[in-house]
């Protein structure tokens, strides 16, 4: 993904021509995925305005984590998903009674953190440097979520796997993000 062109784009305006049904699909997947409960009642997740920004830019790094890794019908379908993702934001915020004189400076913030997370979580090349970036972003730097955090990780790192099955890479092209089982927190 090339960040620098996404984030002029995100800025710029959204495309409702270029939101493809798959796109609008994966989205659906996401934010169906994001808001399991588990996330906050056992992993400990803030139900709030930013833990679900958080879970929805994990999720949204995954897919187009697997959508990069696949030819120029993936790369066209990552595009179209990313247009259905902010624009699923700024509806948010308009719910949440953003006004269209706040609007464009929200947005340019929450590009900016979505980005920075899709570029920490990218960078993670192991379960512990996931489970610091999970601690950075989900968490906010929380003390004694280290358990929580690597249990997301280990759940990231099947994700990405599962995702990355010729299973998972034809639903994808049908609008359908499989991301596999939920984590689960293991208590000593």
């Amino acid at each position: 993904m090339q960040v620098q062109r996404d984030r002029k784009f995100v800025l710029t305006g959204f495309a409702k021509s270029s939101q493809t049904p798959s796109g609008s699909a994966l989205y659906a997947s996401v934010v169906e995925r994001a808001r399991a409960p588990i996330f906050f009642t056992k992993i400990g997740v803030a139900d709030s305005v930013d833990g679900r920004f958080d879970l929805l830019a994990l999720h949204a790094f995954l897919v187009l984590e697997a959508l990069e890794r696949g030819g120029a019908g993936m790369r066209a379908l990552a595009s179209a998903f990313t247009d259905v993702v902010f624009a699923g934001l700024e509806d948010a915020l308009r719910e949440m009674g953003v006004g269209d004189m706040g609007m464009s400076r929200r947005m340019k913030a929450m590009a900016n953190a979505f980005f920075g997370r899709l570029e920490a979580y990218r960078a993670a090349a192991s379960d512990a440097e996931m489970a610091d970036a999970l601690l950075r972003n989900l968490y906010r730097g929380a003390p004694n979520a280290d358990g929580q955090a690597s249990a997301i990780a280990g759940y990231v790192i099947a994700a990405r796997s599962h995702l990355a099955t010729p299973e998972s890479q034809g639903q994808l092209l049908s609008g359908i993000a499989d991301f596999g089982p939920l984590p689960i927190l293991q208590t000593p």
